[in-house]
């Protein structure tokens, strides 16, 4: 790893965009699909604090378990500092508890993640 700075904890929020699912209608399995719901959007300043680009790789870990994908900024104004937004697939489902708490639906929202450059 080339990253000699501890991780820091971001809160993630998972959830669907407006992309995610126009390239859903295409199969989950096309590159447009993969390329939306593997690649984190992060706060610009928090990407530039932590010397981050576009397209730069990072790891999250969660109790749950970790992902290694790419990152870009969001829109200004759409993510404020600390907070992490990945859209719905694979890679969220593996940093989600399994527990429903009798809703069916795991807890996705507003969990803590670290976050560290790959």
């Amino acid at each position: 790893m080339s990253n000699t700075n501890p991780p820091e904890v971001f809160i993630l929020i998972p959830g669907r965009t407006s992309r995610q699912g126009t390239t859903l209608n295409e199969g989950k399995f096309t590159a447009s699909y993969v390329d939306e719901t593997s690649t984190l959007l992060m706060n610009p300043d928090d990407m530039a604090r932590l010397g981050l680009s576009k397209g730069d790789h990072v790891r999250l870990r969660s109790e749950q378990g970790q992902v290694e994908l790419a990152c870009q900024a969001a829109k200004a104004g759409e993510l404020p500092p600390g907070l992490l937004f990945l859209p719905y697939g694979d890679a969220s489902s593996r940093l989600m508890g399994g527990d429903t708490h009798g809703t069916g639906m795991p807890n996705s929202k507003g969990f803590d993640v670290e976050l560290e450059k790959v």
